[in-house]
């Protein structure tokens, strides 16, 4: 086989097993994490994830995340749906979000900016508004995060800096140095796709 011939140093897959190839990562739960605690703290409490539905380490982590985060908030409800990665099937998530049974969910929180671009076509196509009745957040900062009216809450991701990192570690094992794995920082975004949940969504 090829072991130990190739150094390795893997990209965005998740922390690796101990003894295995250095990892460079997002901090993708703290990432989530943040979008999180940014709706909690603008009173929201019943909260739909829209999930991407492929299963990889960091959608899997976000959705972890998200319900660890919530679970320990007494009173919230979360509620989730899964979609393809896409701005079509993530409108219909948004739908079924939005007029499922029970009180309505106050804000969607999406896996990423593209699924929060369907969500925030299924809030107005009920004729709801963003983010006056429903909240929507992103995760990613892609360009389409500010194409969006109102701009969209999301995370920014060092994306190069993965590259560059790798890289770098790549460069250090070639030369036989000691490699630590890496968690890059991931900075959440504030625009004014979230708000307050409308008053009388109170209680």
């Amino acid at each position: 086989g090829l072991d130990g011939g190739l150094p390795l140093v893997m990209l965005d897959s998740g922390p690796g097993a101990p003894g295995g190839p250095p990892t460079v990562d997002l901090a993708v739960a703290d990432g989530m994490r943040q979008v999180v605690r940014h709706l909690l703290a603008l009173g929201h409490r019943r909260i739909a994830h829209l999930a991407a539905d492929v299963d990889t380490w960091t959608f899997q982590v976000r959705a972890r995340t998200v319900a660890a985060e919530l679970a320990a908030v007494p009173g919230t409800r979360l509620s989730t749906e899964r979609c393809a990665l896409d701005p079509g099937p993530a409108r219909e998530a948004g739908l079924r979000a939005l007029t499922g049974p029970g009180p309505r969910p106050t804000a969607l929180l999406c896996d990423d900016d593209m699924l929060a671009a369907g969500a925030c076509k299924a809030v107005r196509g009920l004729g709801l508004r963003v983010p006056d009745d429903v909240s929507v957040s992103g995760f990613d900062d892609i360009t389409l995060a500010t194409a969006l009216d109102p701009e969209l809450t999301t995370v920014r991701l060092p994306a190069e800096d993965v590259g560059a990192h790798g890289m770098s570690a790549l460069l250090a094992l070639l030369r036989g140095d000691p490699v630590r794995s890496a968690e890059l920082p991931v900075e959440l975004v504030p625009r004014a796709s979230t708000a307050p949940p409308p008053r009388s969504a109170e209680g």
